[in-house]
């Protein structure tokens, strides 16, 4: 799978979540694959098969980031952590040009293997009847398709632009990618609290922002650096003592 998505907590939840991510899946020549992939461009959608590989061991119960009353056992959700790190996405299909598979709302990372493509069946494989399980319980079925609204203040937004100028982090990008999918505090997604708003992790960066439904405003960035780290000689610590030193943050 080649897609601009890298990093876990850039990903869609689910696969409809990333509506607006785009990638392709690249079969390897010598193996026939031309013969195995006739016929597949009449469908629209597609099982895609994968492997979480940059999983390292599993959990035998897990946090899903919808969970509201605790943790769950692992085969009740859909977390990459299991005992087979196995994933299925439905994926759209937008074209097929020789060995290459253009394909859309993704929630699948750049490299991931990709282990078995099958056609998606809406007869057999939509039951829209069937139970959500906890997620009802927990008042979270239906997740929501629509993204959330995400601005960002001007202070904000100079911060961001100074950043990207001076390291290879697409940061503005990535927190939208991150925001636009909800806000509620997560571990796995790096959010959480910070008095009347949020705070959401970025590699070294720390991201506030506050929320109000499904509209979302980005107020300032910070360094997630403490003053004894800034002392570090490496490139990467000195672009922090810069940003500090402009923005006292």
């Amino acid at each position: 799978m080649r897609t601009a998505i890298s990093a876990k907590d850039e990903a869609a939840r689910q696969p409809r979540a990333g509506a607006n991510i785009v990638g392709r899946i690249e079969l390897m020549p010598g193996r026939n694959f031309e013969h195995a992939l006739e016929d597949l461009a009449s469908w629209d959608y597609l099982w895609v098969l994968f492997w979480f590989h940059h999983n390292r061991g599993w959990r035998p119960k897990v946090l899903p980031p919808r969970s509201r009353s605790g943790r769950k056992g692992v085969f009740a959700t859909r977390s990459p952590h299991r005992p087979n790190p196995l994933g299925m996405s439905a994926v759209r299909l937008e074209r097929v040009e020789g060995l290459t598979l253009h394909v859309a709302e993704l929630d699948i990372l750049d490299g991931t293997p990709v282990l078995d493509i099958k056609p998606y069946v809406a007869y057999t494989d939509s039951l829209p009847h069937a139970r959500d399980g906890w997620l009802a319980d927990d008042g979270a079925a239906r997740d929501p398709i629509a993204p959330f609204d995400v601005e960002w203040s001007p202070a904000a937004a100079e911060q961001a632009a100074w950043i990207e100028e001076r390291t290879q982090l697409a940061l503005r990008a990535r927190v939208n990618a991150t925001l636009e999918l909800g806000v509620e505090p997560h571990p796995y997604r790096r959010i959480r609290r910070d008095g009347d708003g949020y705070l959401l992790a970025v590699k070294e960066w720390r991201v506030r922002f506050e929320a109000d439904g499904r509209q979302v405003r980005v107020r300032e960035i910070l360094s997630g650096f403490r003053e004894p780290q800034l002392r570090d000689t490496r490139p990467e610590v000195g672009v922090h003592r810069e940003f500090r030193a402009r923005y006292r943050g």
